[in-house]
């Protein structure tokens, strides 16, 4: 089994109902051989593969068990002919092949890459019960282990279907990215807009991007201005105003102006295939991690070939036959080869990503999900994960009381209702939620980067910021004390050119921010605040989250770089993010959060992604990290009691008053195995 993490969940994307489809739709084109671009091809068809080897097998082994002198004993029906045990070495030969196919080839991987694990335990097992039954045939004394190769065949194929169906595809990460471009880019050469693909887009050509698409290259504005949101690039919440030569990010979204724009960097040369390089060197560098069953059946499987061997030379050296001493030899490697251990952890982790997802959690590497118990720092990326990132209406203070707090929230959402900025969407929300009836409004007007001017009830009504009164050359009007100008954006709306009053506004804080971080300081995690935005926000949201400290003024590719610092200094990290200036933070950490409202390429780096976008789930997810990884040790440890006294006992330590029939051991092997399901099924998602 390679640890790459095999296999999508087609049953769980319909959870991810925040994730947008479009990092899903583009599965079908050519991959970018990225160095992971092997193992994804393969995921969805191995998965299906085991699914089918197991049906064929479960059919095939119908006829082994009824052709098994042994099942016929117990089942008291003699059904037998000349030749029936050349008939059930063939169908056995069929299984041995075609079933045990997988775990052949993941042997001859494993042990070129000197890490046996469980593939090789199989492996051996099988191989053992197959050649020793074969012999057995061809004439040797004792009893042929067919029955025992099918079962064991059909099981260890469903417990690698249940792990690779819980193991999330490798990560689509670079497909994404490349998805935030345009695929179909207007051009404009000698006043004539043409469209090309954006394959073909050079080095100095003009790009004209309309309002609300996507800016396809680097480049600098030529002519026009607009607001260009670039948040899920430089985590930047508010729009960005750009005029003439002012530089544009490709994968941007332009707001309402047209801008022309001279690319100055496509293709490699950009900012977003630099993220993507960054992007693949972190994963790259995590995946190395092992998982648990495989360290354990590395383990098991050399003590089953040492044990075994030490069986078959006291028993042939002690006096006994051959045949004797070969028959305790392989009861010995059969029964070591635990089917708790196949089905244990892979039956916990198909419980566990199922259960996670019905509560908002995806887990796309297992690893990662393993880790979250370990984590001593969490570090969160303020906008849009620790804040709604969004402008909510704080506080409306009217100027003279002339006009009511409510009467200059709908002159200014009658202006407003025609913008696109933030800001009046913020308006809106603020009247919507008073039930406030929307005033109608002629002759708007959009003043670049100074506010909305329209005219309401027959008076010219004007909202804007700051900037409107250096423009007029007035002075700026006193702004009250209440209002925290460090965190909040102040507007200013006048009526024929008199001041009525201010609504503030303010990116807020989510209601559970705050629990979660008390929640982390239970848990002693330490939990920082990272953002973009300057000193005094980043310390008022810090202090009223009570968290550990804030590192404020980040730019997107020094995230990278803060989350290893913490790590150096041996903090187990994991960071939380939603925009693709996460995306390198997110792969660096030892465990990347992604808030499901976020960018589909946060949600492609990241090990979890919350579909909620609560920080409270964070919590949850690390608590449930720690129940999924106390039920895996469980389960292991039954796995594991269950050799401690099936070996000793299959080596004929109690010879003569007992010795443990290849049979009995099987039966044992199952009632393990039921013991592990059923624990499996007890994990619970701790509910909040």
């Amino acid at each position: 089994m390679e640890h790459h993490h095999h296999s999508n969940h087609p049953d769980k994307q319909e959870h991810a109902h925040s994730m947008k489809a479009s990092a899903h739709a583009h599965h079908d084109h050519a991959r970018h051989d990225d160095g992971h671009g092997g193992h994804d091809k393969h995921a969805g068809h191995h998965t299906a593969d085991f699914l089918k080897r197991f049906w064929i097998c479960l059919i095939i082994t119908v006829p082994i068990l009824l052709l098994s002198h042994m099942i016929q004993e117990w089942a008291g029906f003699h059904w037998r002919f000349s030749g029936d045990q050349y008939v059930l070495m063939a169908l056995s030969t069929i299984i041995y092949f075609y079933g045990g196919w997988p775990f052949l080839t993941g042997l001859a991987g494993e042990l070129k890459s000197k890490s046996p694990g469980m593939m090789t335990l199989v492996a051996v097992a099988i191989t053992t019960a197959y050649v020793y039954s074969v012999a057995v045939v061809f004439g040797l004394e004792g009893m042929d282990f067919f029955w025992e190769l099918a079962t064991l065949i059909d099981i260890m194929l469903v417990g690698h279907w249940l792990e690779m169906k819980s193991q999330m595809a490798a990560s689509q990460a670079l497909e994404s990215l490349v998805a935030l471009l345009p695929s179909v880019v207007h051009v404009e050469k000698d006043n004539q807009v043409t469209d090309i693909a954006l394959k073909d887009l050079r080095k100095g050509d003009i790009l004209l991007v309309k309002p609300g698409e996507k800016v396809a290259a680097d480049g600098f504005v030529f002519e026009g201005s607009s607001y260009v949101n670039e948040s899920m690039l430089t985590g930047e919440s508010i729009p960005v105003q750009k005029q003439k030569d002012d530089k544009v990010i490709g994968g941007a979204i332009n707001g309402d102006g047209v801008l022309k724009i001279q690319v100055t960097g496509a293709g490699d040369d950009s900012y977003l295939n630099k993220v993507i390089n960054m992007v693949k060197t972190a994963q790259g560098a995590k995946s190395n991690t092992q998982n648990l069953a495989d360290k354990v059946a590395g383990w098991l499987t050399l003590i089953s070939i040492t044990v075994g061997v030490v069986t078959f030379i006291v028993w042939y050296t002690g006096g006994q036959d051959l045949a004797f001493a070969l028959e305790r030899m392989v009861t010995v490697m059969v029964t070591s080869c635990p089917h708790a251990l196949g089905v244990a952890i892979p039956l916990v982790i198909a419980i566990s990503t199922t259960l996670s997802a019905t509560h908002g959690l995806l887990i796309r590497n297992r690893t990662a999900f393993e880790n979250a118990r370990k984590l001593t720092t969490i570090i969160f990326d303020k906008t849009g994960t620790l804040t709604k990132g969004s402008h909510e209406i704080q506080q409306i203070i009217p100027v003279g009381n002339k006009v009511s707090p409510d009467e200059i929230l709908q002159y200014a959402a009658a202006i407003q209702q025609n913008s696109e900025h933030h800001i009046a969407h913020g308006v809106i929300r603020g009247l919507k939620q008073k039930n406030l009836e929307l005033w109608k409004s002629t002759d708007f007007t959009y003043m670049q980067g100074i506010g909305v001017t329209g005219v309401v009830n027959g008076k010219k009504v004007i909202a804007a910021g700051p900037n409107y009164f250096k423009q007029e050359n007035k002075p700026m009007p006193a702004i009250p004390e209440e209002v925290d100008q460090a965190t909040d954006t102040v507007n200013f709306i006048l009526i024929d050119g008199d001041l009525i009053g201010l609504i503030t506004f303010a990116d807020s804080i989510r209601e559970t921010a705050a629990q979660a971080i008390a929640e982390l300081k239970k848990m002693n995690i330490k939990s920082f605040l990272l953002t973009g935005d300057n000193q005094k926000i980043a310390e008022a949201v810090s202090q009223k989250l009570n968290m550990d400290g804030y590192l404020a003024n980040v730019l997107p590719h020094e995230k990278q770089d803060k989350v290893k610092e913490f790590q150096r200094k041996g903090e187990i990290v994991a960071m939380t993010g939603d925009g693709v200036n996460d995306a390198p933070a997110l792969a660096q950490a030892d465990v990347g959060i992604a808030v499901g409202s976020g960018t589909d390429v946060a949600a492609e780096t990241a090990d979890i992604i919350l579909v909620d976008s609560d920080p409270m789930d964070v919590v949850q997810m690390i608590t449930f990290g720690r129940a999924t990884y106390r039920k895996m040790v469980q389960n292991l440890a039954w796995a594991i009691g269950y050799n401690v006294i099936a070996i000793p006992l299959a080596a004929g330590v109690l010879y003569p008053s007992f010795m443990l029939s290849p049979a009995m051991g099987a039966v044992l092997m199952s009632a393990s195995t039921i013991v592990v399901a059923i624990n499996a099924k007890l994990l619970r998602v701790t509910p909040q």
